[in-house]
């Protein structure tokens, strides 16, 4: 029975596989990327701010000795109370200094949770300032606190006389590790999404054309309901797979082209590994296109002129940008209760899911989410494919979920 349901599967897949290819239409289906442009710039601005994340904590430090550093200190309160709220140089942390002081300085720049905006090294008459991207400010404080150190040392000291001649010098600093990862988490999510919205949408109009030319009907005599509706959803998805085929390998292209420096493809790197993540992404575009799929599936074999289509279609276009919105959020805090919320609810969990394993090297927890979400592909099958035989097809009585048996025909006096 169960081989028997595959194969009829597996010929309305290949049936309407080759229907959709097979047309010239299909062509410029394939170029409607180029349309889509705008979005991947607006996805790329969000990505920046994600980066941007505020919950990493800042920070200034200064490496010298437990002398210098206590009158670092003073010097740090008592110029801390010009400054308005908001608007100091971050805390101020003192460390004494290792064998290798300009090494144990870089060394800060590359931590995980806490970044470091500049470090000071060296004696406070000609110290050396490490300032990383966007620390100017603080290098700049830091020079003034060595500066108003001396002179508080040595008392009367000529107007316009410096006894501190730092030296500052840019550290270039990739971003930190977890802000960079909850990056490529939202890069995950927002390409899921993108190409969910732009693929799975054929779902409708397949099926409300095939309701309306008696074609599903002949299918329906012919085989299960559920088969029809998951041989139309692997159908598909086979279509999306080509398409993402073809601009995965222009893309591929173009990025073989650039120059090994302009890529930064080293700072990427999930929590889970790059091989791991990209197939887990893989699994989980699979995922949110069945989902988003069989419940097009089920609005387009309800509706019955393009008027309901548009109408039973928003609602699920805005659920599914809603969902984007949860998972993005959830990407930026990962482990809180949002992101675990995200994780769960079935038509958000492959966009949160993905971004998941930008941030968390376990997997099983993947295990758990893709068997999770096979289940309610198979429940939305079920639902559409049990509403099409009862709404549309009349072949039931009793109730919408429940065992139904064919009305008999009436009798003709």
């Amino acid at each position: 029975m169960m081989r028997r349901l595959i194969r009829q599967t597996a010929v309305i897949a290949r049936r309407d596989f080759i229907a959709t290819v097979a047309t010239p239409t299909f062509f410029l289906f394939l170029l409607a990327p180029f349309l889509m442009l705008g979005l991947g710039l607006i996805g790329g601005l969000g990505a920046v701010q994600v980066s941007r994340t505020p919950e990493i904590e800042r920070e200034i430090v200064a490496i010298v000795r437990a002398g210098d550093g206590a009158r670092l200190i003073a010097t740090d309160h008592a110029l801390r109370a010009i400054y308005r709220p908001g608007e100091a140089p971050p805390p101020l942390r003192i460390r004494a200094p290792a064998s290798d002081p300009a090494a144990q300085s870089r060394a800060l720049f590359d931590r995980d949770g806490l970044l470091t905006a500049a470090v000071l090294y060296g004696p406070l008459d000609r110290p050396t300032i490490l300032n990383g991207p966007g620390g100017d400010r603080t290098a700049a404080y830091l020079a003034e606190l060595a500066e108003r150190v001396l002179r508080d040392a040595r008392g009367d000291i000529a107007p316009g006389q410096d006894l501190s001649r730092a030296v500052i010098a840019p550290v270039k600093t990739a971003p930190p590790p977890t802000a960079a990862r909850q990056g490529i988490g939202f890069a995950a999510i927002f390409s899921i999404f993108l190409l969910t919205l732009l693929l799975a949408g054929q779902a409708v109009g397949m099926m409300a054309e095939e309701k309306g030319n008696k074609v599903i009907e002949i299918l329906a005599a012919a085989v299960p309901l559920e088969a029809v509706f998951l041989g139309k959803l692997i159908g598909l998805f086979g279509v999306a797979l080509l398409f993402v085929a073809f601009w995965g390998t222009l893309m591929l292209l173009g990025i073989s082209q650039l120059p090994a420096d302009a890529t930064a493809l080293s700072g990427m790197k999930p929590a889970i590994g790059m091989p791991a993540f990209l197939l887990l992404c893989a699994a989980y575009f699979t995922m949110a296109y069945l989902l988003l799929g069989a419940v097009f599936l089920g609005i387009g074999a309800q509706a019955g002129t393009v008027r309901e289509i548009q109408m039973l279609s928003l609602p699920v276009t805005i659920l599914q940008v809603a969902m984007f919105g949860l998972s993005s959020a959830a990407a930026s805090n990962p482990g809180s209760t949002l992101a675990l919320a995200a994780e769960i609810f079935p038509f958000s969990s492959p966009y949160a899911m993905a971004a998941h394993g930008a941030t968390d090297p376990r997997l099983w927890p993947h295990m758990l989410a893709l068997g999770w979400q096979l289940g309610w592909v198979a429940l939305v099958i079920t639902i559409a494919a049990r509403m099409f035989r009862r709404g549309v097809l009349k072949s039931g009585s009793g109730p919408m979920f429940g065992r139904t048996k064919p009305r008999p025909d009436p009798v003709r006096t």
